[in-house]
């Protein structure tokens, strides 16, 4: 991480999900604060550190029309993949739920499975959920307490919870469909945080599906 005296809300995150980082100095005059990426002790990649922030505003558009989404925006899904967290933000589990729903949306086959823990928690993702139902092959699964009656969408399966113990988690699963690019989060609500996982391992997203079908 290179940056000037001030700390960075990346900073915060790489906290949050127990990736290690070194802070290095910028001066003044030099540019923004930015992330250096190794892999292997080889260079990855730069992204500047408010392409980084910008997940705590993911842009809210419908699936297949995020071409505008920053370079960070994906990358950090990909640094943090099979992680866990320890600490985050609704808005920010939109984003990385937005970035699962947008994989599914570009497969356009398989089966994608959500739990919003509560109806009315899906209500403002309706319309998005209606255009990945129409213009793709997907079975989509929607899980939630029934404290609001959502639209009947051709493809939307609705799934009742209630005294369980789903009602506390916001899970998001993808089977990966014909690309085979699975992936999943599980997070559980702790007061107005969240803690958990998300991941790209198959096998993993496996169970988490297996748990949301038989629940």
């Amino acid at each position: 991480m290179y940056r000037g005296d001030d700390p960075t809300e990346v900073e915060s995150l790489f906290a949050a999900h127990g990736v290690e980082y070194e802070v290095r100095a910028l001066p003044s005059t030099g540019p923004g604060p930015f992330v250096l990426i190794e892999t292997d002790g080889e260079f990855a990649g730069a992204i500047g550190a408010a392409e980084l922030e910008g997940l705590f505003e993911p842009p809210i558009v419908r699936p297949g029309e995020r071409d505008e989404v920053s370079p960070g925006y994906r990358a950090i899904f990909e640094l943090f993949d099979d992680t866990l967290f320890a600490s985050m933000r609704r808005r920010a589990l939109l984003a990385v739920s937005r970035e699962i729903e947008d994989r599914a949306y570009r497969a356009g086959t398989g089966t994608l499975r959500a739990s919003f823990q509560r109806f009315s928690a899906f209500r403002p993702q309706v319309d998005a959920y209606r255009h990945l139902a129409a213009d793709t092959d997907l079975a989509v699964h929607v899980y939630g307490t029934a404290d609001w009656e959502p639209p009947t969408i051709p493809d939307i399966t609705y799934h009742v919870t209630g005294g369980d113990d789903l009602d506390r988690f916001w899970v998001l699963a993808f089977d990966g469909g014909d690309e085979g690019h699975a992936c999943g989060l599980v997070a559980k609500e702790e007061s107005d945080e969240y803690t958990g996982v998300w991941t790209d391992d198959a096998a993993v997203v496996e169970e988490i599906l297996a748990a949301l079908a038989a629940s």
